[in-house]
C-alpha cells in the first residue's frame, strides 16, 4: 500500500472504535499516528460516546483502550498553535477546547457506569488527565504517565485538577514541576493506577476488572459511585450526613433487600437494577 493510500485508510477509519463485549462498551482511541491526541473532533467523539453509553443501560461499565505506543498525547498543539493567526490571537478557540476537554473529564466521573483506563503506552497532559479521570485504572508495565507541557512553557492547569485528587499534593507538584515521565510503577506506588500488569495484557486485565463490577447491580454501583466523588468535596460532618442519607436510600432499594437476603439464605442474589 502507497503512503497516499495508507493516509487515505487512516483518514476513513473512525478515529474512536466502540465495541461491546456483554455488558461491557469499549472504547478505543484509532489515532497512533498522532499518539490519540485529544483534537477537537477527538473530543466530540468521546463526549459523543459518554453520551450513547450514559442513555445505555446495558452497558454496566466502560473500558477505554488505546492502539499504537501513546494512550494519549494529550491536547493537539499543532491545531491549537494554527489558530494563533485568528485575530484574537487564538483565545476563543483555546477557552473553547479547554472548556470542552473539562466537560469531557468531567463526563466520565458523571457517567452512571464505571470507567476503567487500559493504558497500554504513554499517557501525557490531558491523556494523563483522563487516566486520572476515570474510576480505576490498568497500566501495562511499559506505560509512562506525565504532566509534561511545562516543558514546552505551557503548565498543566486542568489536569492538575484531576491529578491532584488522585495523588498526594507533593507527588503531584513534582510531576507537574517537573515534566518528567513516571513509570508505571511508580504511577502505582502514588495510587495513580490500580495495578500494573504485563505488556500487552492490560485490556485483558481491565475486561476482567469490568466484567467483576458488571456483575454487581448497576443500581447501586450507580448510587455508590454518584456518592463517592460528591463526598469527596464535602467537609467531614457534610460528607457523614449526605452519605448516611445514601445509605438509607440504598437500604430501600429492591437490589439491597434481595442482596442482603441472598446473603443470609446463602444463594447467589437475583440484581434487578433497581
Amino acid at each position: 500500500m502507497s503512503a497516499q493510500s495508507a493516509a487515505r485508510a487512516v483518514a476513513t477509519e473512525p478515529e474512536l472504535l466502540r465495541e461491546s463485549i456483554g455488558p461491557i462498551a469499549i472504547l478505543t482511541f484509532n489515532r497512533p499516528e498522532i499518539r490519540n491526541t485529544l483534537s477537537e473532533s477527538m473530543l466530540a467523539s468521546l463526549g459523543e460516546a459518554f453520551t450513547s453509553i450514559a442513555a445505555d443501560h446495558a452497558v454496566r461499565a466502560v473500558v477505554l483502550a488505546a492502539k499504537g505506543p501513546a494512550f494519549s498525547g494529550g491536547h493537539d498543539l499543532k491545531e491549537l498553535t494554527a489558530r494563533r493567526s485568528d485575530a484574537d490571537g487564538g483565545r476563543a478557540y483555546f477557552r473553547l477546547i479547554m472548556l470542552t476537554c473539562s466537560a469531557m473529564m468531567q463526563q466520565v466521573v458523571r457517567l452512571p457506569q464505571p470507567v476503567i483506563a487500559a493504558v497500554q503506552g504513554t499517557a501525557t497532559a490531558a491523556g494523563c488527565q483522563l487516566v486520572a479521570s476515570c474510576d480505576l485504572a490498568v497500566a501495562s508495565a511499559d506505560a509512562k504517565f506525565g504532566v509534561s507541557g511545562i516543558n514546552a512553557g505551557l503548565f498543566c492547569s486542568t489536569p492538575m485538577v484531576a491529578l491532584s485528587r488522585n495523588v498526594e499534593r507533593k507527588h503531584a507538584m513534582e510531576m507537574l514541576l517537573t515534566g518528567d515521565l513516571i513509570p508505571a510503577e511508580e504511577a502505582f506506588r502514588i495510587g495513580l493506577v490500580n495495578r500494573v500488569v504485563a505488556p500487552g495484557s492490560e485490556r485483558d486485565a481491565a475486561l476482567a476488572l469490568a466484567r467483576k463490577i458488571a456483575a454487581k447491580s448497576s443500581h447501586v454501583v450507580n448510587l455508590g459511585k454518584t456518592a463517592f466523588y460528591r463526598q469527596l468535596e464535602m467537609g467531614l460532618d457534610a460528607a457523614y450526613d449526605y452519605t448516611a442519607e445514601v445509605m438509607v436510600e440504598n437500604m430501600l432499594a429492591h437490589d439491597a433487600k434481595e442482596g442482603i437476603a441472598a446473603f443470609i439464605e446463602k444463594r447467589p442474589p437475583k440484581w434487578e437494577d433497581r
